[in-house]
């Protein structure tokens, strides 16, 4: 059973306060109305002087057949009191009503605004704000409160990705010298095996915290605001990537707007998470398609089993199952770059294991208007 909305509870809530006054009004008009008629009926019958005679009707006769004349009066004027007045309540409280709603409308506009700014920082736009003008009363206050933490929290995420951008970049330096050493120091005339063997493995070492920091470069970039608008058919970026690297496509057109680089390295870490966390000889299909108003990318394998409780954990930085800690020499960045990114597009991305084992993976991202 669906809930009624706030404005449809305050329209019903005047209706029935309107309908309660006026039916408490009627009742006192009633109750006065009646009294003043009882009053003037009985004050105008006790002033009959009694030697009164009409040809040969005795007075007390005549007085009888008064009194039921004038109860018979009082009890029609009464009637169509009643009558007349409960239509006229019944008019005046549907028109009630429709004023009711539309004065509900008119007071919930400002909590419509908020809302509405609330839905649009929920999809990533932090710079967003109400700036509500009018009276300065309770919804206006709540607006500029709303706005206020708005501010605080824009200016913590904005300290947060410099923060992260200017660490990662200061961190490039020194392994880029590292690396240079390495090759400089295995590139020396009949380099013994011991060194051989230690610069490979500082190398790979070298390698894995570079594809950390392009990691989390990538994931900064893709929290902020998007600033690049193109059409882009990610199913043109799936055949690309996985040229040489699945076997199994079907790639139907999926047209979307956004950061074509963006979107590329999300087609990119989830093809590469399938096939690096697979078992031996398992396979990955890859599908692109468009569904109504959404394109649609699904990356499927046949992995080890995954446990859906399991599955949210995935999506969090530097977060891996156990049974995947170690494997393919992965930074944990993949999947929280992919959600990131599907965000900041206006999409989502959803996950669940696979039958057998393995990950469904999909991203589902608007069409091109």
């Amino acid at each position: 059973m669906s809930r009624l909305g706030i404005r449809t509870r305050l329209t019903v809530l005047y209706g029935v306060l309107f309908l309660l006054g006026g039916t408490i009004l009627l009742g006192v008009t009633y109750f006065l109305v009646k009294q003043n008629i009882h009053q003037r009926n009985t004050g105008s019958v006790a002033e009959l002087p009694a030697e009164i005679k009409i040809g040969n009707m005795e007075v007390s006769e005549f007085v009888r057949q008064l009194q039921a004349r004038q109860e018979q009066i009082e009890s029609n004027t009464l009637h169509a009191l009643l009558t007349q007045g409960a239509i006229a309540l019944g008019v005046v409280t549907v028109i009630g009503v429709g004023f009711g709603w539309l004065m509900a409308e008119r007071a919930l506009r400002p909590v419509g605004r908020i809302t509405e700014t609330a839905r649009r920082v929920a999809g990533g736009s932090l710079h967003e704000r109400i700036a509500l003008k009018g009276p300065a009363d309770e919804i206006k206050e709540l607006a500029d409160t709303f706005d206020s933490m708005l501010e605080r929290l824009d200016a913590a995420f904005d300290g947060q990705r410099r923060f992260v951008a200017n660490a990662s970049h200061e961190l490039r330096t020194p392994l880029t010298i590292n690396r240079t050493l390495i090759e400089v120091a295995m590139g020396r005339p009949a380099p013994p095996p011991e060194l051989v063997h230690l610069g490979e493995t500082l190398l790979a070492v070298n390698a894995r915290h570079e594809r950390l920091i392009d990691g989390l470069l990538t994931l900064v970039a893709s929290e902020q605001a998007l600033t690049v608008h193109e059409t882009v058919d990610v199913a043109e970026i799936a055949r690309h990537v996985t040229a040489g690297k699945v076997g199994t496509a079907s790639l139907e057109a999926a047209v979307t707007v956004g950061d074509p680089v963006l979107l590329e390295r999300v087609v990119q870490n989830l093809v590469d998470n399938a096939v690096a966390y697979n078992v031996p000889d398992g396979e990955v299909w890859v599908r692109t398609r468009t569904t109504g108003s959404r394109a649609e990318l699904v990356v499927e394998n046949t992995g080890p089993v995954v446990p859906a409780y399991e599955v949210p954990r995935l999506f969090e930085p530097f977060r891996r199952l156990r049974s995947r800690t170690g494997s393919a020499q992965g930074t944990g960045l993949g999947l929280s770059i992919v959600r990131s990114v599907a965000v900041a597009h206006g999409g989502r991305v959803d996950a669940r294991p696979r039958d057998g084992g393995g990950l469904i993976v999909t991203v589902t991202l608007p069409t091109q208007n």
